[in-house]
């Protein structure tokens, strides 16, 4: 696959795309989306329904610099604390406007770090969580772990309260990559780690790893994964790291002579790939492994996996609100996103209002050109009598779209009487055909490596 020169005919090693964990993208959010609105939409859940929360917690004892995310450092507890208290009134915000007999398919602690709390913060904000909307049965709690910040009591304070799935950020276990990177982590740590993880009930384990990285060869990107391996993680997400200096000043820190070209970054993801397929994985999208017996391996299996602002996911329901500074949420309307700064934010949940300051209301075809991406991005395929049935769309309409994009990837995609689909050679293309079925202008945003 990485030798099919059908790849870079098509400009796989040139473009720059975006990762479609939603549709539209969140450049194309706009103003005209507000705290009203975010409001109506949590009053229009059905009563008794499932949903999904994210809390994003922004802070870090140190910034990565390989990092692109919205952090910011503190060596003191002090806006942590405070930064909590905000936390606490936005859930009473929802609490609020929430229908009746609402509960948690999944709840998901992300940042930032958000193991910086403290024992008695994490005691705190469950607390808060679970009095406005308890866990469903079944239902998912996942924590994002950094192993340089966590102790005994906080993983207590995490497994007492529900935890039953933590994610590792790895990133690669090499000596001169992590200090290129500035993420110093090293594997005797991060082992210890997981077991005492696994120690306290907690049933599954995701790790993150990133090719593309300086330095990174295909001898060392295969030490890491071994080295990953032998942790046996539930699930893996292999992502390609974004060298976006425009965006992220502190990746400015990173030697750029040291990154590997477009190629040899595809030549590093498919060195890692045939490790995980060697060890019993299965493939999930574009960037994903899990053992055959995950939720996630399972919904790809059912045809119910899906796409999410954290990649890809076997969560089913339909709404999923984020909490917290930058906290982005999807209803079945639209999108909307609470204010990226953390002092914004907090004055309007300090004023007694949420802090969505833009988003996006679904209209035209946005739906329908939302679930042929997802399609794509999740299965390598979608159905045209699933569409003809779930939307209210004709034949012809559907024909114009797919064949709009045979005729721009011809051969490295099929059209048969039901589907179009990415046969396996030009899955490295996934995310450019993807953004034939899409209908706003991609050129208002730089995104990062269509590799």
């Amino acid at each position: 696959m990485s030798h099919d020169p059908q790849l870079a005919r098509h400009g796989l090693f040139d473009a720059r795309v975006p990762r479609y964990t939603s549709y539209p993208t969140a450049p194309h959010f706009g103003p005209d989306i507000g705290p009203g609105d975010f409001a109506r939409w949590i009053k229009a859940i059905p009563e008794g329904s499932e949903i999904s929360l994210y809390v994003h917690v922004p802070f870090c004892r140190r910034l990565c610099w390989f990092c692109a995310c919205r952090t910011q450092g503190t060596t003191s507890d002090a806006p942590v604390i405070a930064y909590v208290e905000t936390l606490k009134a936005e859930i009473a915000l929802l609490a609020a406007q929430l229908p009746r007999g609402v509960s948690l398919s999944r709840l998901h602690l992300g940042g930032g770090t958000p193991t910086l709390l403290s024992a008695d913060l994490m005691r705190d904000l469950a607390k808060a969580i679970f009095a406005v909307a308890p866990m469903a049965a079944g239902g998912e709690f996942s924590v994002e772990i950094d192993p340089n910040e966590i102790d005994d009591a906080r993983l207590d304070a995490l497994a007492a309260a529900g935890m039953n799935r933590a994610s590792i950020g790895v990133q690669d276990f090499d000596p001169m990559i992590q200090k290129a990177i500035g993420r110093e982590q090293g594997y005797a740590l991060t082992r210890d780690v997981a077991q005492r993880i696994r120690a306290r009930g907690v049933a599954s384990l995701n790790a993150d790893i990133l090719y593309g990285l300086p330095f990174q060869t295909a001898p060392r990107i295969s030490d890491s994964v071994q080295k990953l391996l032998t942790l046996a993680p539930d699930r893996v997400a292999l992502y390609g790291y974004a060298h976006v200096p425009w965006m992220s000043r502190r990746q400015q820190m990173i030697p750029s002579d040291a990154m590997p070209t477009p190629q040899e970054r595809l030549s590093l993801f498919e060195t890692a790939r045939r490790l995980f397929l060697w060890d019993g994985y299965v493939e999930i999208g574009i960037d994903h492994f899990a053992k055959p017996g995950d939720g996630m391996a399972r919904a790809l299996q059912s045809g119910q996996l899906r796409r999410n602002f954290q990649g890809y996911t076997d969560d089913p329901t339909p709404v999923l609100i984020g909490l917290g500074a930058s906290s982005i949420s999807r209803f079945p309307q639209g999108f909307a996103q609470n204010a990226s700064g953390t002092a914004e934010h907090t004055r309007a949940v300090r004023d007694g209002r949420f802090s969505t300051h833009r988003g996006h209301r679904f209209q035209g075809e946005d739906l329908l050109r939302a679930r042929i991406i997802e399609a794509l991005m999740c299965d390598f395929r979608v159905s045209r009598d699933e569409l003809l049935q779930d939307f209210d769309v004709s034949a012809a309409r559907i024909d114009s779209l797919f064949l709009s994009a045979k005729a721009e990837f011809g051969d490295m995609v099929r059209l048969t009487a039901d589907s179009f689909f990415i046969p396996e050679r030009a899955r490295p293309l996934t995310r450019m055909i993807a953004r034939a079925f899409d209908a706003y202008d991609s050129a208002k945003a730089r995104h990062s490596s269509a590799i």
